[in-house]
């Protein structure tokens, strides 16, 4: 995998929780997965088209989710409930934002999509030949997963 396009979504995610959440989020160790990805309790899909192509997932549990939401709204949830998922979309939009912006200082060009949330662990979503590389991210609101399922299209756009 090339680390041009993997550097900059491990990147804007460490400098995302730590502007918008006063979190230090700790990595832990990554690893390679085939096949298709299983959603766990909340699911953020983003697609990219461009120089670079594929899916991201942050995934996380419901609880994390609802604790990533309170931190970044400022308001405290007690539930999952639109705005909460609103915030936790707005979050993985904004990792994938700033990461579009470290491919392009790379030389790399992606168009990235509206963020899709999806609820329910479980569900099973096919990566097809792409190899993903998860990175899981612990911070005292709970652990936030990234898989990229990314790779460098050698077509034009």
């Amino acid at each position: 995998m090339n680390v041009n396009i993997l550097n900059p979504f491990i990147r804007a995610a460490q400098e995302t929780l730590r502007a918008e959440m006063q979190e230090d989020p700790q990595r832990e160790d990554l690893r390679l997965e085939n096949g298709a990805y299983e959603t766990d309790e909340v699911t953020i899909l983003i697609s990219l088209i461009g120089t670079v192509e594929g899916t991201v997932f942050f995934s996380m549990s419901a609880q994390t989710a609802i604790q990533l939401a309170s931190a970044l709204m400022g308001e405290t949830f007690s539930e999952l409930d639109r705005l909460a998922q609103s915030g936790v979309a707005e979050l993985g939009n904004v990792i994938a934002g700033r990461a579009s912006m470290g491919l392009a200082q790379a030389g790399l060009h992606a168009n990235i999509s509206t963020p899709s949330v999806i609820l329910g662990k479980g569900a099973s979503i096919a990566t097809l030949e792409y190899t993903r590389l998860v990175v899981p991210l612990l911070t005292s609101l709970g652990r936030l997963t990234i898989h990229l399922a990314l790779r460098e299209n050698s077509l034009p756009r």
